[in-house]
């Protein structure tokens, strides 16, 4: 096991780059396969502007990374923290610290990118896509992202965790991330059987309806235990859905500079 959380501790960027790609990859083929919805739009057209997104993600992730060491310098001297004040089996503090991250990082996180409106802005960027598929998974607006990374910081310090840990999460995350927003269709027993305790495709696109209730769901992105507990789990039947928001126009979905400007555009008015 130790030898494993050292192979992740020492994952260099390129292969880090390869993971997402490939996690890409695998579900841009299964949406070919197996898709939720037939196809009706230019597919590479969508993926140019979620992969400049994607860009924008990685370079926010550069710059992140150096405050990062600073954090976890910080932690492995000062011993601050849940897993520096308990001791527990290697398995055991690493299922804890996928817990902790993905509650605060983006169980906690994403349901306040819903309900405070500066916040909302920001993500509505990621909401206005009317084409949903796995793509739509980088499609994060580098405020929103940003975000993001800061509570995922507070996630770290709290639980006190390792290097090692933290990029275990993150390449579960990019999984999952991928997984849910994936145009792929399942049987469903299976769908709603992975529900039951992951984020699974169904269930995250109830997530994407382009109005409420249903768009203030399922908040979760590794476990569906937080939307179940909180009393914001939805799954319903996914020929309802509607992607994109209804404040939007559906035409400037696509439109880079449009969404760069959405956050900051005061003609667009939310409730939040």
């Amino acid at each position: 096991m130790n030898e494993l959380i050292l192979f992740f501790a020492n994952l260099s960027n390129p292969q880090k780059l390869i993971w997402i790609l490939s996690c890409l990859l695998i579900f841009w083929v299964l949406e070919g396969l197996y898709p939720l919805r037939k196809v009706q739009y230019n597919k590479w057209e969508h993926a140019l502007l979620n992969f400049v997104f994607l860009g924008f993600t990685i370079i926010i992730n550069v710059l992140f990374g150096i405050i990062t060491v600073g954090v976890f310098s910080w932690l492995e001297e000062s011993k601050f923290g849940l897993l520096n004040w308990f001791v527990f089996p290697t398995w055991v503090e690493l299922i804890i610290s996928i817990l902790i991250l993905d509650f605060i990082a983006q169980y906690v996180v994403h349901f306040l990118l819903h309900k405070i409106s500066f916040m909302w802005r920001f993500h509505m960027v990621h909401h206005s896509d009317t084409d949903l598929d796995v793509t739509s998974g980088t499609r994060h607006h580098p405020g929103d992202f940003i975000i993001r990374e800061f509570f995922a910081l507070i996630a770290v310090v709290i639980a006190g965790l390792p290097f090692a840990y933290y990029i275990i999460y993150r390449l579960i995350t990019i999984f999952c991330t991928y997984f849910s927003h994936a145009n792929i269709r399942l049987p469903l027993w299976l769908d709603k059987g992975i529900s039951m305790l992951f984020i699974s495709p169904n269930m995250h696109k109830f997530h994407h309806h382009f109005e409420r209730p249903w768009t203030d769901s399922n908040f979760g992105n590794i476990f569906s235990i937080w939307d179940r507990f909180f009393g914001t789990f939805v799954y319903e039947d996914t020929s309802k859905i509607v992607y994109g928001l209804d404040v939007l126009k559906d035409k400037d979905s696509n439109d880079i500079f449009y969404q760069l400007n959405l956050p900051f555009n005061k003609k667009i008015k939310t409730d939040y």
